[in-house]
Order: structure tokens, then C-alpha cells, then sequence
């Protein structure tokens, strides 16, 4: 099973797009739709989501992905339900750059200082951050030195931020997939 989470423009048709890519990895994808407005709202209900799909998969094999602010919030959660997860683009402060495009960007603020403290140093080398060089909102550079000390980070040359082509990283997401530690 793969979970997707989308990124902030939840309703492009970007997402299913790549819903579909996923399915040549495995035709069991379940996309999760989350709000992107209230980020203390939408943990819970991810993580709720999450732990529902998991309990109603018979797969054993699982990966959660996510595409920006998606990869935020797969990075986390897949961590917090013990899954592997592959971030794309994923935008890492969202309390800072989507300042005037949610209400509350501050309780992104008040989830990191809710989260398990080094939470990345106990989730090393359970993500796969995939960047692209031609990122037009996020500084990947800037990503990549956040969290190259953890996670394998991956470069495209081809992709934007949304990143409407993930076929060149299929088999990637494929050999990431593995028993949850629910």
C-alpha cells in the first residue's frame, strides 16, 4: 500500500496524476485529503487517517509520499506511525513561507514544539527526500543542508515544485516499501 498526501493546492489535477504513477508501483494507492489550513486540525486527522488505513490494508508492505506541503506532513506522520516515507519538494517551515495562505501558521510552530525532540535523529534513514533543481518556490538547497545528516537526498533535474512527473522515481518508492511497526 502507498499513502499520498497532497501538497497545499489540494485540488489540482497534479495529484491525481501522480496517484496514478504511483499505482505502476502498487495498484493499491490511497490518497488522504487533509484541509492545509488548520495545522493542528490536520495532524490529527492525518494521523487518525493514517492509523485507519494501515489497520484496514492486508499489505504488509507500506510507504507514505507527499509533495511539498504533503512532504511535510509524510516526513512526520511516517515517522510517528513507523513507515518509510519519500518527501518530495517538501516545504520544511511551513510557518514561515505560507504566512497569509493559511490561518494558523503558527500552530506549525507549536507542532514541532509538541513533536519527539530530535525526531529526525530518530527517524535516520527511514525518509527519502527527493529535490528538484528547478524548485521555483523552495530554496532546495536550503533543505537539502537540513536534512542531508538523516535522510538520502535525491536530485532531479527535471521537475518544478509540484512535481508533476514522479515516474523517474518509482522504483525508489518501490524499494522503500516495508512492514509498518504499529
Amino acid at each position: 500500500m502507498i499513502i499520498y498526501l497532497h501538497g497545499f493546492d489540494s485540488t489540482s489535477p497534479g495529484n491525481h496524476e501522480k496517484v496514478l504513477q504511483l499505482q505502476f508501483v502498487d495498484p493499491d494507492v490511497r490518497p488522504i485529503s487533509y484541509s492545509t489550513i488548520h495545522p493542528r486540525h490536520d495532524m490529527s486527522h492525518l494521523l487518525k487517517e493514517v492509523h485507519k488505513q494501515l489497520m484496514l490494508s492486508a499489505d504488509e508492505e507500506v510507504v507514505i509520499c507527499g509533495v511539498g506541503l504533503g512532504g511535510y506532513w509524510s516526513e512526520r506522520i511516517g515517522f510517528l506511525c513507523g513507515i518509510p516515507s519519500v518527501i518530495f519538494n517538501p516545504n520544511l517551515h511551513p510557518e514561515v513561507n505560507m504566512q497569509g495562505r493559511i490561518e494558523r501558521p503558527e500552530e506549525y510552530i507549536d507542532i514541532a514544539s509538541k513533536c519527539v525532540t530530535e525526531f529526525r535523529t530518530k527517524n535516520k534513514g527511514n525518509c527519502t527526500v527527493v529535490l528538484s533543481e528547478n524548485d521555483e518556490i523552495l530554496d532546495n538547497k536550503v533543505s537539502e543542508q537540513e536534512l542531508k545528516d538523516y535522510y538520502q537526498v535525491v536530485w532531479d533535474k527535471e521537475q518544478s515544485h509540484k512535481f508533476k512527473d514522479i515516474s523517474h522515481h518509482l522504483q525508489l518508492i518501490k524499494s522503500l516499501k516495508r512492514l509498518p511497526s504499529l
